[in-house]
């Protein structure tokens, strides 16, 4: 049986320089990567592509009439399965430092190295799959904590927060009996009702109810 061959991360290429982009579009390939070219942020924004599973990211120019590279990052800030790689050139630095702020990987100051340019694409496609991973893993728990009814999810947090039956019972004003069938169908349902599996649970489909 022939092996199935992975494929290569997708890297999307945003510049106004027509020129440029070709320049940069060939390059990428010959690094190992897919490109996809984009003459615009406006561009880029209205296909606004799939995440890839092999990874992918978005090398961007900072400086573009009508939507910048800032703009279209400010749009993205949902979207952490797409890290991004700014382009910049001369005289940019302070919207290059802003946009390490708003969540960039790294800069790129025109013109570029190519083992410059690999080593960040290499960064910023490690992030993508690992925040893919990270994603996928919350709605893989999700799912299991969507199975326990409302008051069952109420004694897992307890639980999870290193509550003993008596004091679940006591905040929720039910009885001890009534914890304990709880708690089996907790285990049931989710296949532990010990405090340390049902935090790592909680703590990954939704974090915010571990706080008191």
């Amino acid at each position: 049986m022939t092996a199935v061959a992975a494929l290569p991360p997708c890297i999307h290429v945003v510049d106004d320089d027509a020129h440029f982009l070709r320049s940069l579009l060939f390059m990428i390939e010959g690094l190992g990567f897919d490109a996809v070219g984009y003459s615009s942020a406006e561009a880029f924004w209205q296909a606004l592509p799939a995440a890839q599973p092999q990874g992918s990211c978005l090398l961007l120019d900072i400086r573009m009439p009508r939507m910048s590279g800032l703009e279209l990052q400010r749009r993205l800030h949902t979207q952490p399965v797409l890290p991004i790689v700014f382009m910049t050139g001369h005289g940019d630095v302070d919207q290059a430092v802003q946009a390490l702020r708003g969540g960039a990987v790294d800069f790129l100051q025109k013109p570029f190295r190519e083992q410059a340019l690999l080593d960040a694409l290499n960064r910023a496609v490690a992030l993508s799959v690992q925040a893919q991973r990270q994603q996928a893993r919350q709605a893989q728990a999700l799912e299991v904590l969507q199975r326990l009814s409302p008051r069952e999810r109420d004694v897992a947090r307890l639980l999870a927060l290193g509550h003993s039956n008596k004091e679940v019972a006591r905040q929720l004003d039910i009885s001890d009996h009534t914890v304990h069938v709880h708690r089996q169908s907790i285990t049931k349902k989710t296949g532990s009702g010990h405090a340390a599996d049902l935090a790592r649970l909680i703590g990954r489909a939704a974090p915010d109810e571990l706080e008191e």
